[in-house]
């Protein structure tokens, strides 16, 4: 058996991946938010109006709606290790060509580009915790690795300014892009789909994940597309009522700061900040929680679903006093309590397609992370449209809370105990042969 008479390592392979997962999740935050960081420059270099720079903004959006599911379902097809090389190369390669762009309809091609190559990665990266990930660690797996992210988003700003002054903004994503490429080179060296085809995996460890040759399956048959919708839609409800969150949040914040008490750019940027590192300890802590109910208690419903509802009805009590509050610190630590329990969620929620579909945790995965990018297309729209009709910043905090409730009573409907009923294809199936489905209950 691979590495059983190898010495103990200090780290372990399956440590080493879960670092390189983490590592790419704070590269695709800071490659899809740096365009923001870099807009006072890029803009004026460019010669672009606002109007024109919010267009650059929601490229990104679209094709990551689209193509989220379809990244899924290739890491389920063709394994992760294929997939993420792959997408890593595109998001990698927009980057970098954003660092040449001369006019709008590059930029534009460059966004566009960015965000076909980002929709897939985190479903993707899902199929390998599945794979990867001992089931007592998955809400901790997931946990780490969107703090990491979260975490990335933070770091951009001064990373970008840094580079800027060393070089220029086109040198800046010139940088950023070799990055991302060095990423996928170091991934398609070192990850395998198959854990057992590791050089340099345990026997200790073997025994611990799941056998993949049983899953390998999955990749060979369809995917039972429409029972699968119908069975992850609820997961995408709940999903899209976090995502309207966050991307309020990501969009919105410093210039809630910024106008609502009338900072200077400087501490807005600076109480937003802390803001945002309350959602790195929220996904963390979650995720860990979870997995250590799960190992108490064995009820999945218990460690993942009962920690949204809580989560997110956490996050309604936090958010609240927004709408009376008159001064920025007090608001602060408001808005900083209701960021970490949003986030608090994500560890369980990512957990649950590999939890329902393990056979199909990339697609599952997929389908349920469409409700983020929908949200990210309507959200900051509804925000923004709201304070031009009232001029107040603070209301269109309602309709988060709102959504934040709703979510926490679809989640009833979500059902991590119940795995999804299987539809297994041949290959080749014969004329009036039925497809046979198995019904699972997980221990």
């Amino acid at each position: 058996m691979p590495g059983a008479n190898r010495r103990p390592k200090t780290i372990s392979t399956t440590g080493v991946v879960l670092f390189l997962i983490s590592l790419m999740y704070a590269i695709t935050y800071i490659d899809r938010v740096n365009v923001s960081a870099a807009a006072s420059v890029l803009q004026k270099d460019l010669h672009l109006s606002n109007t024109q720079f919010g267009l650059v903004f929601s490229a990104f959006a679209y094709p990551y709606l689209i193509f989220t599911v379809f990244g899924g379902w290739l890491s389920d097809r063709f394994g992760a290790r294929k997939a993420l090389t792959l997408s890593a190369v595109i998001w990698g390669t927009a980057t970098l060509l954003t660092g040449l762009v001369s006019t709008l309809a590059a930029i534009l091609f460059a966004r566009v580009m960015l965000g076909l190559g980002e929709s897939a990665t985190f479903p993707i990266a899902t199929r390998a915790m599945s794979d990867w990930m001992p089931a007592g660690r998955r809400g901790f797996a997931q946990g780490i690795t969107h703090s990491s992210s979260r975490l990335g988003a933070a770091l951009t700003p001064p990373l970008v300014a840094g580079l800027i002054a060393m070089t220029s903004w086109r040198g800046a994503f010139i940088v950023l892009g070799i990055i991302s490429l060095g990423w996928a080179f170091l991934w398609g060296h070192y990850f395998r789909d198959d854990p057992s085809t590791h050089r340099r995996v345990t026997a200790q460890e073997l025994e611990s994940l799941p056998t993949y040759s049983q899953r390998s399956e999955a990749k060979r048959s369809r995917v039972p597309w429409l029972p699968l919708i119908l069975r992850m839609l609820p997961v995408t409800g709940v999903y899209f009522c976090y995502g309207w969150t966050l991307w309020l949040y990501l969009a919105w914040i410093p210039s809630f700061f910024l106008h609502s008490y009338g900072l200077d750019l400087k501490t807005s940027a600076l109480f937003s900040a802390g803001v945002f590192l309350a959602g790195v300890v929220g996904d963390t802590l979650g995720g860990t929680i979870s997995d250590r109910i799960l190992l108490k208690t064995g009820d999945r419903n218990k460690a993942r679903r009962d920690l949204v509802v809580g989560g997110f009805l956490c996050s309604v009590a936090a958010m609240s006093p927004i709408l009376f509050l008159r001064s920025a610190i007090p608001a602060a630590i408001c808005l900083s309590l209701a960021f970490f329990f949003s986030e608090f969620t994500i560890g369980p929620m990512w957990t649950i397609p590999m939890e329902i579909a393990p056979e199909y945790s990339g697609s599952a995965s997929g389908l349920m992370n469409i409700g983020s990018p929908l949200a990210a297309v309507v959200s900051p729209l509804i925000f923004g449209y709201v304070i031009d009709k009232t001029g107040n910043w603070s209301l269109p905090f309602l309709g988060s809370m709102g959504l934040l409730f709703l979510g926490s009573i679809l989640a009833f409907w979500m059902k991590p105990g119940k795995r999804f009923a299987e539809v297994t294809f041949d290959q080749r199936p014969a004329a009036g042969i039925e497809p046979k489905v198995h019904n699972h209950r997980l221990p």
